[in-house]
This record gives C-alpha cells, structure tokens and sequence, in this order.
C-alpha cells in the first residue's frame, strides 16, 4: 500500500493553525483587525510582554503570511493580511466536511 503525501492545502492550514496556536498571537490578531488603518506604533505598551518575546510573535504571524508588516525604523507598521485571513477562514470552515452530516458517535 503507498503512503499518502501532505497536499499544499494541509501544510498551509497547519501553518495557519501554528500561527493561530498561542493566545498573545491571537491578542494580535485581535488589535489589529481593530485598526481602521495599519498599527503604527510599539504593540509591547499594549500587550503584556517584552520586546523580544513580541517580536517572535509577529515573526511567527507573518511568517504564516495571516499579517505584514514593513520596518522603515524608527516606524514599524502591520496590518492584516486580509486576502491570506479569507483564504484561513475558508480552509478552517472545509476542514472536516464529514462532520456536519454525521450523528454524535
């Protein structure tokens, strides 16, 4: 018998869930699907954590492709990825169709 290989779909959506998978990540989804506009500013004033331990977080979301951002020091600016946030929402919702139409087991 062959063994299934990963589709593209399934590593992406695992990326998403990863970059989904701790609660500061979420706080930062959170703030900046708020934002009229792009965040200007030092999100570590808001948030409950250092410096350091906020950048990997924000490196982690992007790295997902869920936020951008650009750095032109001393101004840091995000925002929502709002095309990649469809495309996760959509992958979230179809993750396991055969769900809604089976009874409690």
């Amino acid at each position: 018998m062959e063994k299934d290989t990963l589709t593209t779909e399934q590593e992406q959506l695992a990326r998403f869930a990863k970059a989904l998978g701790h609660p500061v990540r979420v706080a930062i989804l959170q703030m900046l699907a708020k934002q009229t506009c792009c965040y200007h500013g030092d999100m570590s004033e808001i948030l409950p954590i250092a410096k350091s331990t906020l950048s990997q977080h924000l490196k982690e979301l992007k790295e997902s492709g869920l936020i951008q951002g650009t750095i032109t020091l001393p101004n840091i600016k995000y925002c929502i990825n709002k095309e990649c946030w469809i495309k996760a929402k959509e992958m979230f919702i179809s993750l396991l169709p055969e769900l809604e139409n089976e009874e409690c087991c």
